[in-house]
Parts: structure tokens; sequence; C-alpha cells
């Protein structure tokens, strides 16, 4: 009788393991502790799916649950290594190892080492009192930073849901956000409505081609859009159109990798960039002071954000002589100034003060 229970649950918990998503859900469970949040994300699958699957693996006795610092974790069952289940996790382990090199396996990996390295950089110290400084916060000192520039006009160019955009509205005199979808755009309204943000536009437009006016803006921002771009070049060309004489054009984006799932979940239209190749897109548009770093970057995470810059000349090149300056679209509400950018101003004092 003990030998057909035996048989009967073995059986079952095969029967169990037959199901790829419930394999995906260990394998990455062997690395960490993760929240059914976390989890949605690095295996794509709606909420209530990964509960589900979650739920047949506690019953089993492969994960447990643990609460800490207000958060639920889940985790495999210290337990599930043993109660006689040790040859089966040998199974397991033989099979996440000979498939590491999976398409599937390699996509979960990468979100996986997203959600790690949000972790960090979010200052969160996941049950972990110890590690709890309050207040701290990655939030704060970007908005302190705010405080030591000048009021600017900024152009957020592929806003998206403009969270971003009203962050720069904390220290920006005016800041535009940009993206071709109506629907991006109704959500970037309401949630600047919801915040009573008053100093943000929304407008309809085209990466490569900006409802804005030529040199109408102080700073041009591009984070997380060039990628989506099919002509890289023809846009960081339209970024520095709109750009004042001495303003700058910021660039947030991916460094070249091997991710090609992200071309179906997002749209990429390509894999990042080399920092060189973001380098030549930069001064072939003729910015001056071009610099490119890491911006952030985690062990194990194939996703590595670059940062770059450039200056837009101050001299005669750069000077818009036509009497009716070019824009896309909608008429713009954002004048062209005749004095210099608050950046090229702001640099003049500095050399005086020298």
């Amino acid at each position: 009788m003990y030998i057909n229970r035996y048989v009967q649950s073995t059986s079952s918990l095969f029967k169990l393991l037959a199901d790829g998503t419930r394999l995906r859900l260990l394998r990455v469970l062997a690395q960490d502790r993760f929240n059914v949040s976390e989890l949605t994300g690095i295996l794509g699958m709606a909420q209530s799916g990964v509960s589900r699957h979650l739920g047949l693996l506690k019953e089993a006795g492969l994960v447990t649950e643990e609460r800490e610092a207000g958060f639920v974790y889940c985790r495999l069952a210290d337990e599930g290594r043993a109660n006689g289940q040790g040859p089966l996790w040998a199974l397991l382990d033989a099979h996440f190892a000979a498939s590491a090199d999976d398409r599937a396996v390699r996509e979960d990996e990468a979100r996986l080492q997203e959600v790690l390295r949000h972790r960090k950089e979010n200052f969160e110290a996941h049950g972990d009192v110890r590690q709890l400084v309050p207040g701290r916060s990655w939030a704060a000192w970007a908005r302190a930073l705010g405080h030591l520039l000048p009021p600017l006009e900024v152009a957020d160019i592929g806003c998206g849901d403009g969270y971003l955009t009203l962050e720069m509205a904390r220290w920006a005199r005016t800041v535009v956000g940009i993206d071709r979808s109506d629907p991006v755009l109704e959500r970037a309204r309401a949630l600047a409505d919801r915040r009573h943000v008053t100093n943000a536009e929304w407008r309809k437009g085209d990466l490569a081609r900006l409802p804005l006016r030529d040199a109408s803006v102080d700073v041009a921002l591009l984070s997380h859009a060039l990628h989506h771009a099919a002509d890289p070049e023809s846009v960081v060309a339209e970024a520095v159109r709109i750009l004042r004489p001495a303003g700058r054009l910021l660039v947030l984006d991916l460094r070249e990798h091997d991710q090609a799932w992200v071309r179906t979940r997002f749209g990429d239209q390509c894999l990042g960039f080399a920092d060189a190749t973001l380098e030549r897109l930069l001064l072939g548009a003729g910015l001056r002071d071009v610099r490119v770093q890491v911006g952030t970057r985690h062990a194990g995470d194939p996703f590595v954000v670059l940062i770059a810059s450039g200056t837009k000349a101050q001299g005669p090149e750069s000077t818009v002589h036509s009497a009716k300056p070019k824009v896309h679209g909608a008429k713009s509400t954002v004048q062209i100034a005749s004095h210099k950018s608050p950046i090229a101003n702001r640099q003049s004092q500095v050399a005086n003060h020298k």
C-alpha cells in the first residue's frame, strides 16, 4: 500500500512538472525569491496565470511563501529537496543546466536580471531590515539635481506615458512630451492632470518629424526611444534641429545586445547601439563635446544602459535664418527666442567669473 501511494504521488508530481510554465517558475525561483508582480514581468504572463501555477506548486510542497517588510515572496521550499524528493531535484537541476542556452530560457534570464537591477537601483531592502536606510531614494537624488539647473525649455521625444516628462517638469520652465500614439498621450495628459502639472504640453508627432520649430528648446531628450527608430540618424538630426545654440541633446538607450525577443514584445527596430555607434550618431549630427558612458549595468543582465550627450554649436552655423522656421505637424506654441539658451548664458557667466 505504501508503495502504491508513493507511485501515485510520484506520478502526480511528474504530471505537474510536465507543464512548461511550472518548470520556468521553478527555474526562476531556484535563483532567488520573487513576488508575484516580479514573476509576472519575468515570465511575460498575466498575474492570474502566474498565481494559478504557483498555487499548484505550493500544494505539491515545491514552493512556499514568506512575508517580510510588507512583501510576500515565493521561493523554493527548503523541504522540497528532502522528503524523498532529492532524486527529483537532481533531475530538475540537470534539466535546467542542459537548457541554459535555450532561447526562451535566455529571455527569462534577461528579464530576471532586469528585476534584480531594479531592486538594486530602487534601494529596496527586500526584507533585510539591516539594509533599510529611511529616506534613501534615487528619485529624491534626481530631483535634487534639478535644483542646480537654470529654468529650461525641454522636449521629451518619444515620451510614452509621460512619467519622465513630468519629472522634468519639476525643474523645467516648460516641457513638451511628444509621442505618435494618441492613447499613450491621453494617459500622459491624465497623469499630468492628476498631479496638477501645468507646465507640460503634449504633442502628437513622429520621432523624425517633430511638431516643434527650429531652435525652440534648450534640451532634447531621447530616453529609450532611439532603438525604436528605423533611421536613427534622421531622428538625431531632427532632435538637433529643434535645439537652440548651445542646447544639449541627451540620449539614454541600450548598449548593443542579443535579446531578439524585444523586437516582437516591444517593437524594437534595433538591438541597442555600440558605444562608438552612438558617438558617431551625435558627432554626425554636428554636435560638439560628445560624451558616451555607461548609465547602469548589473552583473548577468544583458541590458546595459548608455548615456550620451552633445552640445549644439553656438556660432553662426547654428543660427536659424529662415523667416518661416520649419515645423512638422500642428502649429507649435513654442516661440523661437532671440537670446541664447540658458545653458549658454550660464556657460558665459562661469567663463566671465573665471
